[in-house]
């Protein structure tokens, strides 16, 4: 059983975001070697005060209000706010024992580290989804990076002072397309409550890639992140020496360099079948 805080940008059901988040939410749901803490909010896909609010409506949606939703900073300057304070505390409280598994900007776990400057000390591992180690070429069309980026000084302390920290690239995360033909497929059983949930927040976003960039499917970006921070049999781990710098991080650039100032481990999908199917029977795992 792990212990997880899950940080994250959630925009899941608001019009025209990403909804990566919360189908990561429900996989920490359903998934039943996790005992998730809370939910820190964070900016990314939208603003906080959107972001803060939707996780409230999703969590209640999802029958599980006891689950503890923090309110996070607003922007890289907000950095005493109830997000990182929960950190800071639950990291006290699960020394060695804590996950945390971030898919937004990283200025709540920033926050913590001001707060406590032994916070990174106390946690067991970090899992994150962002960074590029190379242009990030998706459909034919080079796109930014959205998670390191957001706040590159955050992101650059997270990344030298974390310890035991994975992080699952944009790059690496267009191994596994997403089809709807496996998604309908899947998907299919709507005696069962969490199929019809999902179907209704979703099935929009594959019409949205495929008139944005013309692909008939989409990426399980921040759910590969809690994939492998709860199935790491199915990668395969790929430690790294970085030499990073702010600078670069303001693009999501990760410099790989034998002088460098950290080890990163980029994990990549190892086991492409068992991957998909333990996210669809996780999701289906969710009793609403």
């Amino acid at each position: 059983m792990k212990n997880v805080i899950f940080d994250c940008d959630n925009t899941y059901g608001v019009a025209d975001c990403d909804v990566d988040d919360g189908l990561t939410l429900i996989y920490l749901i359903g998934n039943k070697d996790v005992n998730l803490l809370g939910v820190t909010t964070t900016y990314g896909n939208n603003k906080v005060e959107v972001v803060y609010p939707n996780t409230l409506k999703m969590v209640k949606e999802l029958k599980v209000e006891k689950l503890p939703v923090l309110e996070g900073g607003k922007n890289p300057q907000d950095l005493d706010n109830k997000a990182s304070e929960y950190l800071a505390e639950m990291a006290n409280k699960y020394k060695g024992k804590l996950s945390i598994l971030a898919t937004g900007s990283l200025t709540n776990l920033y926050g913590a580290y001001l707060k406590d400057n032994t916070f990174f000390d106390k946690i067991k591992e970090i899992v994150l989804m962002g960074g590029i180690t190379e242009p990030l070429i998706f459909a034919k069309r080079q796109m930014d990076e959205l998670n390191f980026s957001c706040d590159p000084i955050a992101t650059y302390t997270v990344l030298t002072k974390g310890k035991n920290v994975s992080v699952i690239t944009g790059n690496n995360c267009l191994k596994v397309l997403v089809t709807r033909e496996d998604y309908e497929r899947e998907l299919n059983d709507y005696s069962n409550p969490i199929v019809p949930y999902i179907k209704e927040k979703v099935d929009y976003w594959f019409d949205y890639n495929l008139d944005k960039f013309g692909i008939d499917g989409t990426y399980n970006w921040d759910v590969t992140a809690a994939s492998y921070l709860m199935r790491p049999e199915f990668f395969k781990d790929n430690k790294y020496k970085m030499k990073l710098s702010v600078e670069d991080l303001r693009r999501g650039f990760l410099n790989v360099d034998e002088d460098n100032n950290c080890v990163l481990n980029l994990p990549t999908i190892d086991n492409e079948e068992l991957y998909n199917k333990d996210i669809y029977d996780t999701w289906k795992n969710v009793e609403i």
